[in-house]
């Protein structure tokens, strides 16, 4: 792998120094919040802890693992973090998570990856929930959820299809049995207002009937012209002890956002003669009349119940809706560097409809084997996803729209044309699975465990016909070994499974993805457990992956299959560093070749590091900062003419301070981008646009 070694050197440096100094610290005596953890459930309520370190998770195995048992790295954004910094929403969380980047290209919808590749595979409380072509369309609001976990590497077992990327897990709030109360009213720049609540309790004398409210909505302008955003969010959820073992869970969100002024496609990056662009920061092709809402209904229902012997059962069937409305506005072509001219017009009206219906029913539980205890999950999962969507094209496509620098977004109308194409298509999933985690001796445990899937899928897709069949099983493997009581290694392996919807230049679809992932790595655990480390390496081979090829007559893009390896390795921390510092931090770096040994995917950053953390400086007054740097990203835009784009490496520093007015009501002022950093958001595309300059938050957060 090559590298700068003093990038590498230092972060590698940094960890183990840290080590030795947190080891160092071991007699010292802090006190240590309670983490209730309640066996009959999934999700660990953890938003009312003020740590930067994950729990119990389950999203690599099923069974419920703390960070030490689990053979691959999980990062978690907590509820604190999330506070802490205003991170309203999951690209933000995301932006905010070691190792994962996050693919900006337009400002309402996105790609994710991880380890160089997409990330293609999200949980709901464990279960698997993908997005529509791999995209989030829009941004979900983050007020719902106690934490987001993020496991990097393949990950067939829960998800059916296994990427080297990672598992992005949401896991939303439940209800508490205590009665609490919250309310955060904020203010940002480009005249943003944010207002949000939430409200748990028992809801009867008995206390069997539990609780809670969520609610947030936020609207604003933007840097970017013409642009801005109403979003709004509902989510309840109720809990009913029908039993002494049996409990009943059920809950609904809905989420709408609203923008406007939206980029559909972005500016171009290269003149004709090669040299690169450089527009305003607020630059943008849209048209004053663009817009691109999405609505997102979600709604569940779990039954758990408590088994003989310790095992317990549960089934949770969800349904979920999403639907986008767009009026849209593409600017294509390749500006000249004298005239400015040669950018061309191409409006176009999108609708989308996607109903998914999913079911998951799994036992878990102890066993005896060997004269040892050993634990065990087991499950179905089925799963329909009906999918349409419209493209009509409206009139004046391919006309002139002149200099980009005095573009006003002033265009005609949406008229239509005439022309429409489309998709409609049906995807339907059965799995069986099943984990085990062998208590060997009482430091080795080996966890093993494999998935079947079965797809099926039928219709059409812009012409294209969606029909396939897919079967796999696809098998997981992990070893930890636990060299004291507080450090680990592990080693894991997943095989790499993932149908495409990719189609080649004659029309037909890419045969599946496959190939392997491997982990290897040390855990430890520092300060009476307060503080997680992590150094992980990791290799993965992929062939057949889709990369695009080209563009057909009719100006679809078509791919070819590619063959690739990749190889990184991986630091984290999160944490109590000392009393009241709290941290998490991490370094990245990711090598990624073609079949020919030649770099590949260029715009995903080699080496990134990204540090959060917060100081309780005094009783009242908490302090903060966080750091995101990446390394120099690029994109081939003409092979023929030499004509790449590069973007350099850059940081982006963010400052946090909170002060307690009294014991319900607090101050804080967040501001980002502290030195007012000019960079592209994305080289995903072969357009891009600028991030935000510098901007702050001020929010008044009242607590019961």
């Amino acid at each position: 792998m090559k590298t700068k070694p003093h990038a590498l050197s230092l972060a590698i440096a940094t960890l183990i120094a840290s080590q030795n100094i947190l080891a160092a610290s071991e007699g010292d005596s802090f006190e240590l919040n309670t983490l209730e953890v309640n066996d009959t459930a999934i999700t660990t309520p953890q938003d009312t802890q003020n740590i930067y370190r994950s729990g119990v998770s389950s999203s690599a195995t099923g069974l419920k693992l703390s960070q030490q048992e689990t053979p691959q790295t999980v990062t978690t954004v907590t509820r604190a973090q999330m506070d802490d910094f205003g991170l309203n929403g999951a690209k933000d969380v995301l932006n905010a998570t070691i190792g994962v980047t996050v693919e900006n290209f337009e400002t309402d919808r996105s790609y994710f990856t991880a380890r160089g590749y997409d990330i293609q595979n999200f949980q709901m409380d464990g279960l698997g929930l993908p997005f529509t072509y791999g995209l989030l369309y829009g941004d979900l609001d983050t007020a719902m959820f106690d934490r987001i976990e993020v496991l990097r590497g393949a990950n067939g077992l829960m998800s059916g299809t296994g990427t080297p990327s990672a598992t992005v897990n949401y896991v939303r709030k439940r209800p508490t049995e205590a009665f609490q109360a919250s309310a955060d009213v904020s203010y940002s720049s480009w005249d943003t207002k944010r207002v949000s609540t939430d409200i748990s309790g028992t809801m009867n004398e008995a206390g069997t009937v539990r609780g809670r409210f969520v609610a947030a909505s936020q609207e604003g302008d933007s840097y970017l012209d013409r642009y801005s955003n109403e979003r709004n969010l509902f989510y309840g959820v109720i809990e009913v002890d029908l039993s002494d073992s049996t409990l009943l869970t059920f809950g609904h969100s809905y989420q709408k956002s609203m923008p406007n002024g939206v980029l559909w496609g972005a500016l171009p990056l290269y003149y004709s003669d090669g040299t690169p662009t450089d527009y305003d920061r607020s630059t943008s092709t849209a048209a004053d009349w663009s817009y691109w809402d999405n609505t997102r209904e979600q709604t569940f229902v779990e039954l758990q119940q408590q088994l003989a012997n310790g095992w317990q059962a549960k089934t949770t069937l969800t349904r979920i809706n999403s639907k986008s409305d767009s009026s849209l506005f593409y600017v294509y072509g390749t500006p000249d560097a004298d005239t400015e001219s040669g950018l061309y017009a191409y409006p176009s009206n999108y609708t989308l409809d996607n109903e998914q219906y999913m079911a998951d029913a799994y036992a878990s539980g102890n066993y005896t084997f060997g004269g040892r205890e050993h634990e065990a999950v087991i499950g179905a999962s089925w799963s329909r996803s009906e999918l349409s969507d419209m493209n009509d094209y409206g009139s004046g496509i391919g006309d002139p729209i002149g200099d980009l620098n005095l573009w006003t977004g002033s265009w005609p109308a949406f008229t239509y044309s005439g022309a429409s194409t489309g998709s409609e298509w049906t995807d339907k999933t059965a799995s069986l699975y099943g984990a085990t985690r062998l208590s060997l001796t009482d430091r080795l445990a080996v966890i093993t465990g494999a998935r079947y899937t079965r797809l099926r899928s039928n219709g059409y897709s812009y012409g294209k016909d969606k029909a396939r069949r897919a079967n796999d099983l696809t098998p997981y493997a992990g070893v930890v070994y636990d060299l004291t009581d507080r450090h680990a290694v592990y080693a894991s392996y997943t095989e790499i499974f993932k149908p495409q919807n990719e189609t080649d230049l004659s029309g037909n679809r890419l045969e599946p993805v496959t190939g392997d992932s491997y982990e290897v790595g040390l855990k430890s655990l520092f300060l009476d457990d307060k503080l997680q480390t992590g150094i992980a390496l990791f290799s993965a081979s992929q062939s057949n992956l889709a990369e695009t090829g080209g563009y057909r007559g009719d100006g679809s893009t078509y791919y070819v299959g590619e063959d690739t390896e990749s190889q990184g390795i991986e630091l984290t921390l999160a944490g109590e560093l000392a009393p009241g510092l709290q941290a998490s931090a991490g370094y990245t770096y990711i090598d990624i070749e073609d079949e020919d040994g030649k770099g590949a995917r260029s715009f995903i950053p080699k080496q990134q590091v990204k540090l959060a953390t917060t100081y309780q400086a005094m009783p009242k007054l908490k302090v903060g900062a966080s750091l995101s740097w990446q390394d120099e990203i690029s994109r081939v835009q003409n092979a023929a003419a030499s004509i790449v784009t590069r973007q350099d490496d850059y940081a982006l520093i963010d400052l946090m301070g909170e002060y307690e007015i009294n014991d319900n009501l607090s101050a804080r002022v967040n501001v980002y981008n502290l030195t007012d950093e000019k960079y592209l958001t994305s080289l995903y595309t072969s357009q891009g646009y600028y991030g935000a300059p510098r901007s702050a938050m001020l929010t008044l957060s009242w607590n019961y």
